[in-house]
């Protein structure tokens, strides 16, 4: 890059958050750092904004401004709660937004209508607006994705016609199967918060850990992809590959698949989006042929995991419905996390909520607003008291 590019974090007290620094770390004459924002860990964001010398910070809650503004220099720019986002995700001209949830709506729309690029880490934003995001991106801003998969995709595609993709057959993501991909249906009844964090693969907040324990997150990434790529999910397939190595596949219409392998690294796409179009010198994710590796897959087991055949129909009933059904796991994950349902239930409420959806059309902010919270209303009600 001839001139640095200046960069905002939002989430950066996350996992993906806390990679990106590592990534920016490595290149200080690539990148300057401008703006970032956390949640409730405020010695961890003023850590940042110490190290980085920032004069720009958010914080989801009004509240915390006063207790971070001990924490950090005099003179810093605290802004709070959505608002907050939008005016920081609109200056940088690269914005990687790794917010947690439907939380992350305003970073992606504020930096798309900006006309900036985002790296995009937060899928739910995506998945629950999708048309709003694409009339805003059409607009001039620019979408790379951070999820190894649709990262992965996104290196395939180069080269594809672009226009709807009419070369490419199918779009295959990848997935690990999470934690309990071995257990039997009967072994699924009993197992604990404590096995549905422990992710064989990857090191990931607890929320996304627990999705992919349900095949949740796969179910989201299959609606984030048709959003992305401009695919209906009828492109679009899972297909289980428990070593993360293939990160993602592309198959054309002449049967050829492209495929993209590294070692299971969230450095590497992030690196990737941050870079564009250039690569930086980095050698995350290099894999060694020398000592031998297996690749394996399979189909997914869907009468144990129901929650990939929940996306889908989501997908196809349109309108509000993948913002109902984000909204509604956001719900029966932190309930799971509290310890208030089993494993099992989780799936369950959000099929539960999807029965009460009624179709409705998602044209405003204001809609998407009230449909989540509508849909979260109707997941409390199915929750024990």
């Amino acid at each position: 890059m001839t001139t640095p590019r200046h960069v905002a974090v939002m989430g950066v007290t996350g996992s993906i958050g806390r990679q990106t620094l590592e990534v920016l770390r490595t290149a200080p004459d690539a990148f300057v750092l401008d703006a970032v924002s956390g949640g409730t860990n405020l010695e961890a964001l003023a850590s940042v904004v110490n190290e980085f010398s920032l004069t720009r910070v958010g914080v989801a809650r009004d509240e915390d401004r006063g207790r971070l503004a001990e924490l950090v220099a005099p003179g810093v720019d605290i802004v709070s709660g959505p608002e907050g986002l939008q005016a920081l995700s609109s200056e940088s001209e690269l914005v990687v937004n790794a917010v947690v949830g439907f939380a992350g709506l305003p970073v992606t729309l504020a930096t798309l209508a900006a006309g900036h690029r985002l790296a995009l880490a937060n899928k739910e934003s995506l998945v629950a607006a999708a048309p709003l995001v694409q009339r805003v991106r059409a607009s001039g801003g620019d979408i790379v994705p951070v999820d190894s998969e649709h990262c992965a995709i996104h290196q395939c595609l180069v080269g594809s016609t672009t226009e709807g993709h009419p070369d490419v057959a199918r779009l295959l993501l990848t997935a690990s199967g999470g934690p309990f991909r071995q257990l039997s249906s009967a072994q699924l009844d009993t197992v604990t918060l404590a096995d549905a964090l422990q992710h064989p693969t990857w090191s990931m907040g607890p929320k996304i850990t627990v999705d992919s324990s349900t095949l949740m997150n796969k179910g989201l990434e299959v609606l984030e992809a048709s959003a992305l790529f401009g695919m209906t999910v009828d492109r679009i397939d899972v297909v289980i590959h428990p070593q993360s190595i293939v990160h993602s596949m592309v198959e054309f219409v002449d049967g050829s698949l492209l495929a993209q392998l590294s070692a299971p690294d969230m450095r590497l796409p992030i690196a990737y989006c941050l870079g564009l179009p250039e690569r930086l010198s980095t050698t995350w994710g290099r894999l060694d042929f020398t000592s031998g590796f297996q690749l394996e897959f399979s189909p997914p087991r869907r009468d144990d995991f129901p929650a990939l055949d929940l996306a889908y129909a989501a997908a196809r009933r349109g309108g509000a419905a993948p913002a109902w059904l984000s909204a509604a796991n956001e719900v029966a994950v932190e309930a799971f996390l509290q310890g208030r349902i089993a494993w099992r239930e989780i799936v369950a409420v959000v099929a539960t909520t999807m029965d009460a959806y009624v179709d409705v059309t998602v044209a405003t902010v204001e809609d998407v607003e009230r449909e989540d919270a509508t849909a979260r209303r109707t997941a409390h009600a199915t929750l024990p008291l």
